[in-house]
């Protein structure tokens, strides 16, 4: 009996050991809280159990049970008090026993989320009247720029009055008006030719405009990001399109207008006045696609010094300073990069030029240039010497160059109509002026004129280009036919043997005149010697001023004197002088 007792015993024991350890898991299971789920609420919310409306327990969100995590939790306890061989049943026992003991309830939540935001201050600290808030030379710390700003808004907040709003919007405006007015001023002065212009003065302010509009924007978004819009694209896309004066007075205006947007309007100005001076002394030659990354990195690197120094000297430490600031220089820089397609859409919407189209204009395998070396070779001789020396007389003076050597490569293209009748071209050494009347044979040769007009057009020429074909011989005459007329019938007039004008209105079309006139006469000189050469660039340069050619162009004498030294040089290396080798 004894024996079968101590077995039964056993047994029993057993299986009483394995209720009471299930006993304490349900327990457990309770005195943890087991809801139907987590309500939506992270982890780490705060929360509160009540028991008829008193607290009982004060935790997180993440200590609950909930019905999905059930079965985890269940398996770590199972683990814990070594039931594992009878985890499949106890997982069913439980869920089909167990009754989630915590509700959530919604109304006492909501009235007490609402009166918990309605006992927050709305203030923090206070500032009695005549207190000194900070004093000349103290360092200026995040509480005082705090309480400062508090102030600020405090000072808004009474002048606010519907009254004193609109006499601040009458301000405001005029402010803008102002600083506006002084551009338009300065265009008219120094930039006529951009004044007179509706598309170009148009352009200028748009691009204000867009500026503005974005810079506001990202305020409204988040002034942290104020500093990613790429402002240095202004003066870049200014430059491109017309020169670096304009481009930095606009810059400098825009800025000071966004001093009225954005936070820390002195830091701010400061900073990109400083980055739109880099801007403009760094950025040369934008068609080379290197020359624009090196000065966006340069552009970026100021950024980054002077946003460091400045937070250096407000809060007077390093220790505070944050990544997050640099990143947005960073992305300031890489979205400066897309200059490149912007120039792009701006000049197939306003029509102007930038040195990157000037650029795929003087590739001479286009249509309209290997058309004009097909159809008259001497003439597209003619204008590549041409190209050369009136790229080399813009370096000299400082002009465009670029815009002048492709002036120079189309400057002749009419003469593709009648090749024949030009001298360049006369391969046979028949000259079909001899079967024709010198009034005639003018007419012709001024027609070169005209006729490279329409072909520009044609071939949809930009019409800085065509201000090329226009000018290039001014309102001279033909002087060859003119002077055989002449000694046949002395009441010539000289307007039927007169180019049609306009006379040069550039240094760019100034420089093309000469340079044409004198690659041309160079061809009839019976000997080449530097005297000889010498001699012909201040008789041809001589009749053109003589005749007031460049009356209308802003090219000085001193530039005229630079460009003659460099045309003497430069038609002297051409024609330089060979040993003769023997037979």
């Amino acid at each position: 009996m004894k024996r079968f007792f101590l077995a039964n015993s056993d047994s029993g024991l057993e299986n009483a050991v394995r209720f009471v350890k299930i006993k304490d898991i349900l327990v457990k299971l309770y005195e943890t809280g087991f809801a139907e789920s987590d309500m939506g609420y992270t982890q780490d919310k705060t929360m509160v159990i009540l028991d008829r409306q008193t607290q009982v327990f004060k935790g997180i969100v993440g200590q609950l049970v909930t019905l999905d995590g059930l079965s985890t939790w269940v398996d770590q306890e199972v683990d814990k008090v070594d039931l594992s061989e009878d985890r499949a049943s106890i997982q069913v026992l439980l869920r089909s026993i167990v009754k989630p003991n915590l509700r959530f309830n919604v109304p006492f939540t909501q009235q007490t989320e609402k009166e918990s935001l309605a006992s927050v201050s709305s203030v923090r600290g206070r500032v009695g009247e005549g207190t000194i808030i900070i004093a000349k030379g103290e360092i200026v710390t995040a509480e005082k720029i705090n309480v400062l700003n508090s102030l600020k808004s405090e000072y808004e907040t009474q002048v606010g009055t519907a009254s004193s709003y609109k006499w601040i919007l009458v301000s405001y405006t005029l402010l803008t008006a102002m600083a506006l007015m002084m551009l338009l001023l300065f265009i008219r002065k120094y930039r006529p030719e951009i004044f007179e212009h509706n598309t170009k003065v148009t352009f200028v302010f748009f691009n204000i405009i867009t500026v503005v509009f974005l810079t506001t924007w990202a305020m409204r978004y988040n002034a942290d990001f104020v500093y990613a819009v790429p402002i240095c694209i202004l003066p870049l896309i200014l430059k491109t399109f017309f020169d670096a004066r304009l481009g930095l007075f606009t810059h400098v205006i825009t800025v000071l207008l966004l001093g009225f947007v954005v936070d820390h309007s002195f830091e701010y100005v400061f900073l990109q006045i400083i980055a739109g001076i880099v801007t403009i002394l760094t950025v040369t030659e934008l068609y080379k696609r290197v020359n624009l990354f090196i000065s966006v990195g340069q552009i970026t690197l100021i950024y980054l010094i002077t946003y460091f120094a400045f937070f250096v000297i407000q809060e007077g430490s390093i220790n505070q300073l944050g990544w997050e600031p640099f990143g947005i220089f960073v992305l300031n820089g890489l979205a400066t990069l897309f200059v490149l397609p912007l120039i792009y859409a701006y000049e197939k919407f306003f029509g102007l030029v930038s040195d990157v189209s000037l650029l795929e204009l003087t590739d001479t395998n286009s249509a309209l240039l290997k058309a004009l070396s097909n159809k008259a070779p001497g003439t597209f001789h003619h204008s590549l010497n041409v190209a050369n020396l009136a790229e080399a007389a813009a370096n000299e003076i400082q002009a465009n160059a670029m815009l002048v050597r492709v002036g120079a490569l189309y400057h002749d293209i009419g003469k593709m109509k009648n090749p024949t009748y030009f001298i360049e071209n006369q391969s046979t050494g028949i000259n079909p002026h001899h079967e024709l009347e010198p009034r005639d044979s003018a007419q012709i040769i001024i027609n070169h004129v005209i006729d490279g007009i329409e072909l520009a057009k044609k071939h949809n020429l930009p019409d800085r280009i065509i201000d090329f074909i226009r000018t290039h011989h001014g309102t001279t005459l033909t002087y060859y036919f003119f002077s055989i007329e002449k000694s046949n019938n002395p009441e010539v007039s000289m307007q039927d043997f007169a180019y049609p004008g306009p006379k040069p209105f550039s240094k760019e079309t100034a420089i093309l005149m000469m340079c044409d006139s004198v690659e041309a006469a160079s061809k009839s000189l019976p000997q080449i010697t530097t005297q000889t050469i010498e001699q012909l660039v201040e008789r041809v340069i001589g009749k053109q001023i003589e005749t007031d050619q460049f009356l209308n162009a802003n090219i000085t004498f001193k530039e005229i004197m630079q460009i003659k030294k460099v045309l003497k040089h430069k038609l002297s290396n051409i024609y330089h002088l060979r040993i003769e080798y023997p037979e």
